[in-house]
């Protein structure tokens, strides 16, 4: 009998206005060479904010500020016994300095966010991307 491992993992569209442009950080993963968004697993007894908050300090040494105003769940199947589940806010970064975490991540970089999707490896992504710049692009601050 096959077993379905579920894993969860919590990130964001991270952000900042940049001489009146709205860019947008990623992250180059080691193993994969892929660019995406801040995330990692979620610990026992974390909130879903509180491990994307601890994720992106992790990754990328960026203190935030999230929004739980907008939450979207991506869903795939990275191995054939494996269901993952991937939340993402949108969260304005409180500084622009990051620091790689040098065992997960071998490149970080503010990109002007409707470049971003030529970045992005996964549609997936590209789909967050638009639904996050849509929802920034109503915000006042």
């Amino acid at each position: 009998m096959n077993t379905i491992n579920k894993e969860k993992s919590c990130g964001a569209i991270v952000y900042r206005k940049y001489h009146g442009n709205t860019e947008i950080l990623l992250i180059k993963h080691i193993k994969s060479g892929y660019w995406s968004f801040p995330k990692g697993h979620m610990e026992e007894g974390e909130t879903e904010v509180e491990t994307a908050l601890r994720e992106i300090f992790e990754e990328t040494s960026i203190e935030v500020f999230i929004d739980e105003g907008f939450r979207e769940i991506v869903t795939f199947s990275p191995r054939r016994d494996t269901f993952k589940e991937v939340v993402y806010f949108v969260a304005k970064a409180k500084n622009h300095d990051f620091k790689p975490q040098k065992e997960e991540i071998s490149e970080i970089k503010w990109v002007e966010i409707g470049q971003a999707p030529s970045f992005l490896t996964f549609d997936n992504d590209k789909i967050i991307v638009s639904k996050a710049k849509a929802f920034i692009s109503l915000m006042k601050f």
